[in-house]
């Protein structure tokens, strides 16, 4: 699997049910929300502004997303909803690894590029770092319908989260062929 197809086969709506575990006070927290996943083309004017905020030139962003979410945290009925950008920028020497480009909505903050690298059994590794946290995340397909995530955040004052979640394609489907292709590949 590359970048290219892990995005189009995450196009769609999902539900997604997170479980955190704030390991510093021994507490989980569940929480679930809708979650929309829809292409972007790599000339939309997001993924541009995008592409000019992380110094990159738009010409080599691979692929394009628009994530929004609706959906409620468990232990206190906490409503949160949003939306983010993301592209991929692939290594020209090895297809497999890449930046990720992560819109950032805090003016204060500086934008930090996470660096992506499949494994061998498919399976998206994300890592983030920058100078107060880091975060690895894995991400990867039981089914095309299925898709689970597991991560550890790391604030460098000592607080760790760890989180599993699993999310249900509602619908959205990505195109059968592509799908069916990445599907296999997941499978094999």
């Amino acid at each position: 699997m590359n970048i290219e197809e892990f995005f189009q086969l995450s196009a769609g709506k999902w539900f997604s049910h997170r479980t955190s575990q704030h390991l510093a006070f021994n507490q989980s927290e569940e929480s679930k929300s809708d979650i929309i996943i829809e292409a972007l083309a790599l000339d939309d004017p997001k993924v541009i502004k995008l592409c000019q905020q992380y110094e990159i030139n738009p010409s080599s962003a691979s692929c394009a997303a628009k994530i929004s979410w609706n959906g409620t945290i468990e232990k206190d009925k906490t409503k949160h909803s949003g939306s983010t950008v993301l592209v991929s920028v692939t290594d020209a020497d090895n297809p497999s690894e890449g930046k990720l480009l992560r819109e950032v909505v805090d003016a204060d903050k500086t934008p930090v590029a996470g660096h992506y690298k499949f494994d061998s059994d498919g399976a998206l590794i994300l890592t983030i770092e920058d100078e107060t946290m880091s975060l690895e995340e894995r991400l990867w397909f039981a089914s095309p319908n299925l898709r689970m995530r597991v991560n550890v955040l790391k604030s460098f004052d000592g607080f760790s989260i760890a989180s599993f979640t699993s999310e249900i394609r509602m619908g959205g489907f990505p195109p059968a062929a592509k799908a069916s292709e990445a599907a296999n590949s997941v499978s094999s």
